[in-house]
């Protein structure tokens, strides 16, 4: 594997970080995760639901193929031992605040001059300078809302509303993966490691950049159109007969128009002057959806398919989760890989979105227990056994 020989350890909890950590581990890296007792919170996701489903599918995504160190860095004991392990180390990955490592002996002044060829990498909800710096941070606060994507996804008029589970933190985490890997490949011609960061913010940020940059550029920015009021009429959501919804993404210019009247069956709307135009169109996007939700109402998705199809329109399918788990495209382009599940099965979960022809990882050993590697680790650092027992007994490690 690409990364194989590659040491991170990661003290982090949440997903971000450990996301980052996570894919790099899916690269062939080996990724020692550091806990505080207790466990990382991610670890406890569903611990107040009452299901008979069994693990935690949210926490192993982020942390399969890891080994685990249970750590109280409260302790001298807890704080030596994870220092020594990062003086092994090629990355360390962490989301603890600055001022809390820096409490603990741990921040990356004092780290990296134990190994200066570390890569030493902090994950913030905010950044490390500024007013705000020191603020917590997670996704829908750091990311979602203060970086602007809430508001920019949000068509006008409606109320904001929350997003899914994880959205800007896995964003994070590849742009942490590549932080990491520029670090690593500057290393390679120096010798000498850095210190790399990213937050929720920045990422947040970039991720809408596209219409942000409108903003920085003119000073202002359109607000998002609901579906049936869109600057392009043919670009926009469209529902069959049978209640399943699509999206058309035409091409440039006028091309698209005339086909995709046909596609509808409506090539009649091409002469009508209330359409003729581009700018006719968008005067009148309402009236047009209009007509062409009446029109495809009558389709069924599988003639809409073979349409659009036929004539290469670019467009796709809605999908719900469980059409996207089922979708034979999803499982050929590599998103999906097979995780084992500790009873001699594995079972499917989202891969990091980039494939190595030739040395893809088809199957990734479940997340550790708590705790699982402690003395394993501790010994490949130099503790002896009777030091590992002193440090456990101490409650230091667990």
């Amino acid at each position: 594997m690409l990364l194989k020989g590659l040491k991170v350890v990661e003290f982090a909890s949440y997903i971000a970080a450990p996301g980052a950590a996570c894919i790099l581990g899916d690269w062939g890296a080996d990724v020692i995760k550091v806990e505080r007792p207790g466990g990382d919170q991610m670890r406890h996701a569903f611990a107040d639901v009452k299901s008979e489903l069994k693990g935690n599918p949210t926490f192993d995504l982020d942390n399969r193929g890891k080994r685990a160190v249970v750590l109280d860095v409260g302790k001298p004991e807890g704080r030596e031992a994870l220092a020594r392990l990062a003086a092994t180390a090629d990355v360390f990955i962490t989301n603890v605040r600055p001022a809390a490592l820096k409490r603990a002996g741990l921040d990356e002044a004092t780290i990296r001059a134990a190994n200066p060829r570390l890569v030493f990498c902090q994950v913030t909800g905010y950044g490390l300078e500024g007013p705000d710096a020191h603020k917590p941070g997670f996704d829908v606060t750091a990311f979602w809302a203060r970086a602007g994507v809430a508001n920019m996804t949000a068509p006008k008029g409606m109320d904001p509303f929350m997003l899914r589970s994880g959205f800007g933190d896995h964003i994070t985490a590849l742009a942490t993966v590549s932080a990491i890997l520029a670090a690593l490949y500057e290393r390679e011609k120096t010798g000498a490691g850095r210190l790399v960061q990213t937050s929720l913010l920045a990422t947040g940020v970039y991720t809408v950049g596209s219409d942000l940059a409108v903003q920085l550029k003119f000073g202002r920015l359109a607000s998002n159109r609901p579906r049936n009021l869109p600057m392009n009429p043919i670009a926009t959501f469209f529902k069959s007969a049978d209640e399943r919804w699509f999206v058309h993404n035409p091409r440039g210019g006028n091309k698209d128009w005339p086909t995709f009247a046909a596609i509808a069956g409506r090539p009649d709307l091409v002469d009508d002057e209330r359409f003729a135009t581009g700018r006719a169109r968008r005067e009148n996007s309402p009236l047009l959806v209009a007509e062409l939700d009446a029109a495809f109402a009558t389709m069924s998705f599988d003639d809409i398919a073979a349409r659009l199809d036929a004539e290469d329109m670019v467009w796709s399918p809605v999908q719900t989760p469980a059409q996207v788990a089922a979708d034979p495209q999803v499982m050929a382009s590599g998103a999906i890989i097979q995780v084992e599940d500790g009873e001699g099965g594995t079972y499917p979960s989202p891969a990091a979105p980039a494939r190595f022809p030739g040395a893809d990882a088809t199957v990734r050993p479940r997340s550790p227990t708590l705790g699982e590697h402690t003395r394993e680790v501790l010994a490949e650092i130099g503790y002896s056994a009777s030091e590992i027992e002193a440090i456990f007994a101490a409650e230091a490690a667990a």
